[in-house]
């Protein structure tokens, strides 16, 4: 590679990257400000637009994304069957708490299983699921505190490895959503 596509290509990486730390950064300013909804359907509008805007690289589906998606949300079914009591609701009107749980989980995948999983993939597939698995636990626990993170570093796994079985992040973000509406629902 000459020099000037070297240059070329560190030029466009250098606002991925800011893009990403923009994403996260936003992701975890909700747990220091506590938001009202209207600043929170913005931040999470904007993180997912934002991480939709860069082009992704494809990714080979290992399996028919509606399957994959079929295995994630029963898995997350089953685990909320088994787990008992169910994490506090979203409090307020129910199409309200619906839309913002929906939204939020949406952006969160297109920030965590589009953006960063399609960053960290050039240092393997495995490693990619790892580290946005921990970086997805991590910025849940200043919200909701320590205990939910082995919770989402599970659910983040389990988003990951559908990333990976379906070549694209919509699968998690399919079943991300529906694991918020098992929660209000509940």
């Amino acid at each position: 590679m000459s020099a000037t596509a070297r240059e070329v290509r560190a030029q466009r990486a250098l606002p991925a990257w800011m893009l990403g730390a923009a994403g996260l950064g936003l992701l975890a300013s909700r747990a220091v400000a506590h938001p009202s909804r209207a600043v929170l359907v913005l931040m999470f509008g904007a993180i997912g637009v934002a991480s939709v805007a860069r082009p992704v690289s494809r990714d080979r589906a290992r399996m028919r994304p509606v399957v994959v998606t079929a295995i994630g949300i029963g898995a997350v079914w089953l685990a909320g069957t088994m787990t008992g009591a169910a994490p506090p609701a979203a409090t307020g009107p129910l199409l309200a708490a619906v839309a913002l749980n929906t939204l939020a989980a949406v952006a969160e995948e297109a920030f965590f299983r589009r953006f960063l999983y399609d960053r960290a993939l050039r240092l393997g597939a495995a490693v990619a699921v790892c580290i946005t698995a921990l970086l997805f636990a991590a910025v849940h626990v200043p919200l909701y505190g320590p205990s939910v993170f082995w919770v989402d570093l599970g659910a983040g796994l389990l988003f990951g490895w559908q990333r990976w079985a379906s070549g694209t992040w919509l699968a998690p973000a399919a079943t991300h959503a529906a694991a918020n509406l098992l929660v209000i629902l509940r």
